[in-house]
């Protein structure tokens, strides 16, 4: 059972970047929530049968004091139905740091996690890439180019936060069709956050890329460089394949951080503090902001703080604000390319939940979740988990030889 259960959490994963774009409605829903319930239908039994749970962390326990909070939020909520609705959301979401947690046990299963990621991103980018190519996108003269069923938005950031675990299988991988999955991720996942044109989504692929490159530049100096230079010619390619208004909506960005209105966000952001200040401490239940701002039902907070606040109040952003100082506390006990990796990847994020309601997203959670991993292996199996994220890999007779880092 614990053998299956691992092999249907790696499917998970790999769901979860495309997930929007394979829904069968009602009552199933979309793939990663299939998958994600049918996991979880498998590993109770396995937790049962081994009759021991792996002792939570401080992580944990905040995580689950946040969806209990929340939970707890329907006894005063403006929007019952709402809340109900989050309430099942947000628990198909933060389970995914139990199950982690739980069935990742060795180092080796964190890079497998990694690669499933990975691997789910490059569909991610697939799916963009043939929407981009699509003759119903021509004829409708599309500038933003999206997988079915995904917010352009939120694609990008998906996408974005695939860069830096790519990079880190590039540095330590010692088999050539792991580097291969993850060499070709890198310009793939760039050109599909392009044709998003999402402005937010194209800076923070910019840092994630920067932090990319300072990961590969010892181990892979020449090829960082080689990426650098062809990076003119990849946008020149752009500029003669995608359509003009894709580049020129990307082109905005500095007149958009000018003008201080960021797409209206500013009045969407004035409007959730002004919900946010009737109701301080307990907020007016999760999934009411558009209710308590007064906006139209087609509206998000486009800030997860904000979102969190007006939701669940002060105490809720409490425990949200725990979970992240919780999460950078585990990347920090890593080391090497690792650390850049994990610390590279939760910059990324808080870029991302400054214009999105990541709170929401499974990405997040599992983001969140091999992060904690990662934190407990570096205490557990530092030796083992330097062995399988080396600093750098040497050459040898029988291929690439990962050297253990320190």
């Amino acid at each position: 059972m614990r053998k299956a259960s691992w092999v249907l959490l790696l499917l998970f994963v790999f769901a979860i970047p495309w997930e929007y774009s394979l829904d069968l409605g009602e009552p199933l829903g979309n793939v990663a929530r299939m998958a994600g319930l049918l996991l979880l239908l498998v590993a109770i039994p396995a937790v049962l049968q081994a009759g021991r749970v792996r002792v939570p962390g401080a992580l944990q326990w905040v995580t689950m004091a946040f969806y209990l909070w929340l939970c707890c939020s329907y006894f005063w909520t403006i929007e019952p139905l709402a809340t109900l609705d989050k309430m099942r959301a947000y628990f198909q979401e933060t389970m995914i740091v139990w199950l982690v947690w739980e069935f990742a046990e060795s180092p080796r299963d964190l890079r497998w996690l990694l690669r499933a990621y990975v691997a789910g991103s490059w569909v991610l980018a697939a799916l963009t890439l043939a929407n981009f190519g699509s003759m119903a996108a021509i004829a409708a003269g599309q500038i933003r180019f999206v997988a079915y069923g995904q917010d352009p938005n939120d694609v990008a950031r998906y996408l974005d936060l695939g860069f830096p675990p790519a990079a880190l299988l590039l540095s330590s991988e010692p088999h050539w069709p792991a580097r291969l999955l993850a060499i070709g991720y890198l310009p793939l996942g760039l050109v599909a956050v392009m044709l998003t044109a999402s402005r937010g989504g194209f800076l923070a692929a910019l840092v994630a890329l920067a932090g990319c490159g300072i990961l590969l530049f010892r181990g892979h100096a020449k090829a960082v460089l080689a990426g650098a230079f062809a990076l003119p010619a990849l946008a020149a390619s752009l500029w003669f394949i995608a359509p003009h208004g894709t580049l020129a909506r990307l082109a905005t960005i500095p007149e958009q951080i000018r003008s201080g209105d960021l797409n209206r966000r500013l009045d969407i952001w004035s409007a959730g503090w002004d919900a946010f200040t009737r109701a301080p401490l307990l907020g007016t239940g999760a999934g009411s902001f558009v209710s308590a701002a007064g906006l139209s039902s087609v509206d998000t907070a486009h800030n997860a703080v904000l979102s969190i606040l007006v939701g669940g109040g002060l105490f809720a952003l409490f425990l949200a604000v725990g979970i992240v100082a919780l999460a950078a506390r585990s990347a920090f006990k890593t080391q090497g390319p690792l650390k850049l990796a994990l610390v590279t990847t939760l910059l990324v994020w808080v870029l991302a939940a400054m214009v999105s309601t990541v709170e929401e997203s499974r990405t997040t959670w599992l983001l969140i979740a091999l992060i904690a991993v990662a934190g407990r292996l570096a205490v557990e199996e530092p030796a083992g988990l330097a062995a399988c994220f080396p600093i750098s890999v040497r050459k040898g007779r029988l291929g690439v030889i990962p050297e253990r880092g320190v």
